[in-house]
């Protein structure tokens, strides 16, 4: 299992909250590595999220919960 971190958007407050924003995959769904997985926020700043490996994808947050930045937010069942 590999997991997929909020990343890391401020760097004055690296216990700084974000928001997950939007989910592109489903939970249960394969992906390949480099697939977009999520878009993030944290104050005014938005960033995608890929896949860093390929496999399945199980979610750990839900859209528009709040976050702190290097929360995992996903893992990958690396099959």
């Amino acid at each position: 299992m590999t997991d997929v971190l909020f990343p890391p958007l401020s760097q004055e407050r690296l216990d700084a909250e974000g928001v997950l924003a939007t989910w592109f995959v489903d939970d249960g769904a394969t992906v390949a590595p480099d697939h977009l997985l999520a878009e993030v926020q944290v104050d005014k700043v938005s960033a995608e999220v890929v896949a860093p490996v390929g496999g399945v994808v199980h979610l750990l947050v839900a859209e528009e919960e709040t976050v702190i930045q290097g929360t995992p937010i996903a893992r990958i069942d690396t099959v």
